[in-house]
């Protein structure tokens, strides 16, 4: 009877952990193949609703001429020769082209615009390019203009399969080596989040190449390393109470057993935050975060899964083997009684009002910088971290051509209206000429060449004050589209998302607290502490981004990004920290439960913090200013909520306030 209960007890982790084998051996190939799946090009980053959306929409219609220019930009400081213009001339274009077309302030420099196929711009880039790798001696040749952005977007994006994954991976392997300085149990983590990101993998694959949702570079480097940094603070909480279960209980069934209860309500309810949260990025009207919405919930969802699943069932196996070779005996004394975490205890409690409200004020001059933050949009040419022909080639160009050469506004109008919206649009300043292109379905469209770089601040501008010149002319319908149209657009639609998007994140959360820990204060002072964090950091990164990494901006976006994970994440760890103290709170009362819970949390919390501001760190090695800007706020405000908010600040609340945080909790009438 012993004999067969044995093999019972160790059969049912072993066919999980089977189980979870074979999914992995079929799911994880897939986390190579997203990038079948991905969309770099513009209108993965499109605003839905916007007047450029529908301009693109309806240019289609006008049939030959109307994809994506790529501009072939060839300079010779000393000036053309006829041998440079012979050569540019007979050139074979993988597109229609126009005929080469002179720098009429000097004779240094020609241009081609070869209007490439927007289905595929990247691969007409790339072939452009290599029919221009011999030019003559001296002539410098580059791509620029939209279609090229998108192909040199697509490049930087390109080391994400193997580059980020190596680097996240290695990051956290270290940090496990050193926590647990065991050889196995890092292993058993990390393979748990490689199955994880397999499954995440095969259903964004799925789904992606079905149509149901959108993917693009930006979600799949976020998607990599959500995964990764869950699933490894998941690990990191379950494998701490098992460690502390074992100490307690000789049967490792048994300590599996109780760990994986004590620990799964807080990490559902830290999964479930963050998918929620992740989700009200469906509230955006920009396509890109859209699509990141469901790709980062499945993301979490799947880390949660492998992370209650397969691990417990490898732990069940391994048991005090797991943590060789400094295993957890039977009986053996808890060592966060008396260590890091207790002293920490013990300063929190001496002097609870004085710590809550240095700490606040502290993280009040963080967030006095906040208007320093220059988020109102960058220059395309300014995504890229590194130098790329498209850049190179628009500065060229700049030099040599009115700046929207080869990107013109499109404005889009009644046929009939069309000499009176051709005047208006050529009486803006900015615009430096005006030529029709074609009519289609009773419309007119005209392109309008600006005078400034098509993605400056003052091409903006000019785009803002044409859309008003058009609109005035009676009876003519015209709208503005075109690649700074666009531009214009998405900086508008991400502040707009700002406004609606962020509440809704604040009540989502709010209301998991609430179920979570049956208060009503606890709830709102925990968001209180974790947006004041998110303020603090973003001062912080305003400093840095200005002065220490001489930015030239940043993205509307980035702000929203930087608010969803860090409040969403953020507050993982105070959901680690107060669940332990309420069940701490029941027996030892709120004052005592808080001291408990900070001493035996404190290390997992911290270590889960280090390995998610490190995972979150390694979308810098990709050369893309949004993803290095977020990597540093996620990151610095991560570590800002595990070292302060969560050690000290909300501690100190709970010691001040006593049994009241639990208001109005039956805990609001225990004992202090």
């Amino acid at each position: 009877m012993h004999a067969t209960r044995s093999r019972t007890r160790w059969l049912l982790p072993a066919l999980v952990a089977v189980a979870w084998l074979a999914l992995g051996g079929f799911s994880g190939p897939f986390a190579g193949k997203l990038g079948e799946v991905s969309v770099n090009d513009n209108t993965a980053f499109l605003p839905a609703s916007a007047e450029a959306t529908e301009v693109a929409e309806r240019v289609r219609e006008f049939g030959a001429g109307q994809g994506l220019p790529a501009v072939v930009v060839a300079e010779r400081p000393s000036g053309l020769t006829q041998a440079d213009r012979d050569w540019l001339g007979g050139r074979e274009w993988p597109g229609e082209a126009s005929p080469v077309i002179p720098s009429e302030r000097d004779d240094q420099t020609a241009q081609v615009v070869v209007v490439v196929d927007p289905e595929d711009p990247a691969g007409a880039v790339e072939e452009l390019r290599s029919r221009l790798t011999a030019p003559p001696d001296g002539l410098t040749v580059l791509v620029a203009g939209p279609a090229a952005q998108v192909a040199d977007l697509k490049e930087a994006f390109g080391g994400i399969d193997g580059l980020l994954l190596l680097v996240a991976g290695a990051v956290v392997a270290v940090i496990l080596v050193l926590v647990y300085r065991s050889p196995l149990l890092p292993f058993v983590v990390l393979l748990s989040g490689v199955f994880a990101l397999g499954l995440a993998s095969l259903a964004v694959y799925l789904l992606a190449d079905g149509g149901v949702i959108d993917l693009n570079g930006q979600s799949q480097g976020i998607l990599f390393i959500l995964v990764f940094g869950a699933a490894t603070d998941y690990a990191l909480l379950l494998v701490s109470r098992f460690r502390e279960e074992l100490r307690d209980t000789e049967d490792r069934y048994r300590a599996v057993r109780v760990a994986w209860r004590a620990t799964i309500e807080p990490i559902a309810a830290s999964a479930g935050t963050v998918v929620l949260g992740v989700l009200c990025l469906l509230f955006s009207d920009l396509n890109s975060n859209k699509g990141l919405g469901p790709v980062a919930a499945i993301g979490i969802a799947a880390a949660f899964l492998a992370s209650v699943t397969f691990l417990p069932a490898v732990l069940a196996l391994l048991g005090r083997a797991a943590f060789w070779p400094l295993r957890p005996g039977f009986g053996s004394p808890h060592p966060e009684a008396s260590g890091l975490w207790a002293r920490v205890a013990g300063l929190v409690a001496a002097r609870p009002r004085a710590t809550w409200v240095v700490t606040t004020l502290v993280l009040l001059v963080g967030v006095a910088f906040v208007p320093q933050l220059k988020a109102s949009g960058t220059a395309q040419s300014d995504v890229f971290l590194t130098e790329v022909d498209s850049v190179a080639g628009q500065e060229v160009l700049s030099r040599h051509f009115p700046g929207g050469s080869g990107s013109p506004a499109i404005v889009l109008a009644d046929a009939d209206r069309a000499q009176a919206v051709g005047e208006a649009a050529g009486g803006v300043e900015g615009v430096s000429a005006v030529r029709p292109a074609g009519e289609a379905g009773g419309l007119v469209r005209i392109d309008a060449v600006l005078t400034d770089p098509a993605d400056s601040d003052a091409a903006l501008a000019t785009v803002e004050r044409l859309r008003e010149a058009v609109r005035a002319v009676p009876d003519a319908d015209a709208k503005v589209g075109g690649p700074t149209a666009t531009q214009l657009d998405t900086r508008d639609t991400s502040e707009r998302d700002r406004l609606v998007i962020i509440p809704i994140v604040l009540l989502v959360i709010f209301l998991v607290l609430a179920l979570l820990l049956r208060s009503l204060l606890a709830p709102l002072l925990l968001i209180a502490t974790v947006v004041l964090s998110f303020g603090a950091t973003t001062g912080v990164a305003a400093l840095v981004f200005n002065g220490l990494f001489d930015f030239p901006g940043a993205d509307p976006v980035v702000p929203l990004f930087g608010f969803v994970f860090l409040v969403a994440l953020g507050i993982d760890y105070n959901i680690f920290l107060m669940t332990r103290v309420r069940e701490e709170a029941a027996e030892l009362g709120t004052r005592q439960g808080v001291l408990r819970g900070l001493t035996v949390t404190g290390g997992v919390i911290t270590s889960a913090g280090v390995v998610l501001a490190a995972t979150f760190s390694a979308l810098a090695v990709l050369p893309i200013l949004f993803l290095a800007q977020l990597a540093f706020i996620v990151a610095f405000g991560v570590l800002l909520d595990t070292f302060v908010v969560r050690s000290l600040l909300v501690p100190a609340l709970g010691m001040d306030l006593g049994r009241r945080i639990w208001w109005p909790s039956a805990l609001a009438r225990g004992k202090d």
